[in-house]
């Protein structure tokens, strides 16, 4: 059975250097991640099972070929995963798959060029894995904002020093777009491979009958992810808390149990942000990566 992943993680957003929308701990992320699951035996260390996409490599483009190649040859059994880790934005949905449906906000994540070749939506996203083999196991986990609720009061913070700053992943929408939402801010959202509607309130695991995949989000779709100085570097507060409490319970953990205790140890560090897992409820009881 194939083992492969896909992580992302952008720091430098485009203009390459400073100058663009840029953060501090999604390089950290990736690596945090990469040596988690080389360690224990979740995906080989090796250029055939892991592609590794960084800032300036991280384009609209990889980030699809990336997913074309993680997907492509699926069979069942096989274990696969994609990790982002950088900004979040939402978008209008203009083109709803049907006629009369009601607009609504898409939640986005951002490559490193999305200023110029478009962010990517769900259903990019979805057009890719949607041929995905019956039986083949798909976590996707993503590390990034899908609400700007707050952002420009909470930004403040990220003017203090390094070891009580914290940033938030989240990129304003472009103006033909963010001027539709700021006019209608009750839009539904639809969010980024996840088929659930202004979740509130819901609790962190999610059954969604017939879903191909394994969605571990960083936070609701109402809020925003953090990143912060943790241990003497900067990294994804969701990402750090994932790997630390899978490296401390091993792969004989369920996916349940895992989210459980990432959502507790966040709580404990004093971060808003909860998490949410969504897949079958057979998902939730296998154990993780399988």
């Amino acid at each position: 059975m194939a083992k492969k992943a896909l992580l992302v993680g952008i720091n430098d957003y485009s203009p390459a250097g400073t100058g663009g929308p840029d953060l501090r701990g999604c390089v950290n992320d990736v690596r945090d991640v990469a040596t988690t699951f080389s360690v224990m035996g979740i995906v080989p260390a090796n250029p055939a099972s892991m592609r590794i996409l960084t800032d300036a490599r991280a384009t609209r483009a990889n980030i699809l070929a990336g997913l074309k190649w993680l997907v492509t040859g699926a069979k069942r059994g096989d274990t696969l995963v994609f990790h982002y880790s950088g900004h979040g934005s939402q978008v209008v949905d203009v083109g709803g798959d049907e006629p009369e449906a009601a607009p609504k906000k898409d939640e986005t994540i951002c490559p490193h060029d999305y200023a110029t070749a478009g962010m990517l939506r769900d259903d990019d996203l979805r057009g890719v894995i949607a041929g995905l083999a019956a039986g083949a196991n798909l976590d996707v986990i993503l590390d990034s904002c899908h609400s700007g609720t707050g952002t420009r009061d909470m930004a403040a913070l990220a003017t203090m020093p390094d070891e009580q700053s914290v940033a938030y992943r989240y990129i304003e929408p472009p103006l033909d777009y963010g001027f539709f939402l700021e006019a209608d801010p009750t839009l539904p959202s639809h969010g980024i491979l996840k088929p659930t509607v202004n979740t509130e309130g819901a609790r962190e695991a999610v059954v969604v009958a017939g879903l191909n995949h394994v969605l571990w989000a960083g936070c609701r779709e109402y809020q925003t992810s953090a990143e912060a100085n943790i241990g003497g570097a900067f990294r994804g507060v969701y990402t750090y808390c994932y790997c630390k409490v899978l490296r401390g319970a091993g792969v004989g953990i369920t996916r349940a149990r895992l989210d459980a205790q990432v959502s507790a140890l966040i709580r404990s560090m004093g971060y808003a942000q909860v998490p949410q897992l969504e897949g079958t409820r057979a998902s939730f009881a296998e154990r993780v990566f399988t």
